[in-house]
């Protein structure tokens, strides 16, 4: 069973994200005070808790939140799923737009933590149905 393990979200773009409560999604925008919310295709990011522990197992020390997720998922290979995805947590339908993406400057993460296994791993999704979303929530692939 997939479900949703840390919500996150950040002031400033290019930072880390910091672990909230819970988190309101809204229509076609992300996540309510989220830097990366807007009117555009990455309004939410996804990453695996088992990229983040494979890191973790290399050595690095990383926090929820610190490569810029949105939300940390656990039991699928987000990487894997194809754009055009669709994803129901709670009433909240998401929507992938992109798996990774290129940087194009290393950003305060890169610096902070010394590798951003987002580019690689992340995906990035647009809200179609907002809703609230807390952590143990589950996740599950609309067909």
């Amino acid at each position: 069973m997939c479900k949703v393990l840390a919500v996150c979200i950040s002031e400033k773009k290019g930072t880390g994200k910091t672990p909230v409560e819970y988190g309101t999604l809204i229509e076609n925008f992300g996540f309510k005070d989220d830097a990366h919310a807007g009117d555009w295709h990455r309004q939410i990011s996804l990453l695996a808790v088992e990229k983040i522990d494979d890191f973790r197992d290399r050595g690095g020390k990383v926090s929820d939140g610190d490569f810029g997720e949105n939300l940390i998922i656990q039991g699928i290979d987000l990487s894997k799923l194809p754009v055009g995805t669709k994803l129901s947590i709670n009433d909240s339908i998401l929507e992938i737009t992109q798996i990774g993406k290129e940087c194009h400057t290393r950003c305060n993460i890169f610096y902070t933590v010394g590798d951003c296994i987002m580019p690689r791993e992340g995906i990035f999704a647009r809200v179609l149905k907002g809703g609230v979303i807390t952590a143990g929530n589950n996740v599950n692939l609309i067909p």
